[in-house]
């Protein structure tokens, strides 16, 4: 059985998946997950996840892009739900098939200590109704720390500072204690061995996507040339998720802590749209004003992403590899959305 301890830990990864994936449909891109990457390219998708023993294990699938399967995803607003969406959910796939590695390996060194000779067997794969578990709780966990307590604090503060009572003044304070509380979280769970490894294997994944995107051949050696933060990341699109979110939210004609909070939850899947618009048109326009929102993102990957080892780039790698050749087995162009 997973213990107290382990779920807490997974169900941080599981928070992280925002922090960690790809924030746009594009030519190639990935996330970290435990002990190894997930890379994509248009039609497919291949997890790595180095072995204790220094195998490398790989899952790979094809995948369709969610817009040409569902034409309306192509539409604005709706084409960044359904990216997000499909991102979140493969994610969460290749999440678990790197935890069942890494159970599986941790299960192995206790039977090869003695440390198992009693007791009920322990398993080596996580049930499925466990991550499903984890996630609802990773869930119910987001909603009342970005939503629950920012506003609950800011409606204190109006209530102990006459000046910060106004509908306005409550509403820009909520949104930056939102966004004290992230970077607090973040800066906390940095410190934990097993997430700063995530922090690597994430720098790796965008070492080797810059290397793919230069046109020189994927090694090792050309991947480590190239910086850890990258403008698509999902650490910059989180943060222009929380500073549309903290516009938004400003001006809402909405008075009372519950209808607020009603309004914030529902207004979630528009302002996650609103967001990868402008994520999208800073990628494309790098001079551009709305690009000026995505640079905070590069300054917080410097948390996100660390250098990583010759090993976790050379991972990257063979998930890259394995994600392109599946594509090129189906005829899958190579266009950037």
């Amino acid at each position: 059985m997973l213990s107290i301890r382990n779920f807490l830990r997974l169900s941080v990864h599981v928070q992280l998946l925002p922090v960690l994936e790809s924030g746009e449909e594009t030519l190639v891109g990935g996330q970290a997950v435990m002990e190894g990457v997930m890379m994509r390219a248009p039609h497919s998708y291949c997890v790595a996840v180095r072995k204790a023993s220094g195998e490398i294990i790989t899952e790979e699938s094809a995948l369709p892009r969610l817009s040409e399967k569902y034409p309306i995803f192509k539409l604005p607003l709706l084409r960044g739900l359904g990216t997000l969406g499909q991102a979140m959910g493969l994610g969460f796939k290749a999440l678990r098939f790197s935890a069942n590695a890494v159970l599986e390996d941790a299960t192995a060194a206790d039977e090869k200590s003695g440390k198992r000779k009693q007791g009920p067997e322990r398993a080596k794969e996580m049930p499925g109704w466990m991550m499903w578990v984890n996630l609802a709780f990773s869930l119910g966990f987001f909603l009342v720390l970005y939503k629950v307590v920012p506003l609950y604090l800011a409606t204190q503060v109006g209530n102990w500072v006459p000046s910060l009572h106004g509908r306005i003044a409550i509403n820009i304070t909520d949104g930056v204690i939102r966004l004290v509380l992230f970077l607090t979280f973040l800066a906390a769970i940095s410190r934990m061995k097993d997430i700063h490894r995530v922090f690597e294997y994430h720098g790796a994944e965008h070492k080797v996507v810059f290397n793919f995107e230069s046109g020189q051949p994927l090694s090792v050696h050309n991947a480590q040339q190239f910086v850890t933060w990258h403008p698509r990341c999902g650490t910059s699109f989180l943060i222009v998720v929380m500073l549309m979110s903290l516009a938004v939210y400003a001006f809402l004609p909405i008075d009372g802590y519950f209808p607020r909070l009603i309004a914030r939850i529902a207004l979630l899947p528009l302002i996650v749209g609103l967001s990868y618009e402008v994520v999208r048109f800073a990628a494309r326009r790098r001079s551009s004003f709305l690009a000026l929102l995505t640079t905070p993102g590069l300054w917080l990957q410097r948390v996100t992403t660390q250098p990583p080892s010759d090993e976790q780039a050379a991972v990257a790698i063979h998930a890259l590899e394995g994600a392109m050749a599946l594509e090129a087995k189906q005829g899958g162009e190579l266009v950037i959305a």
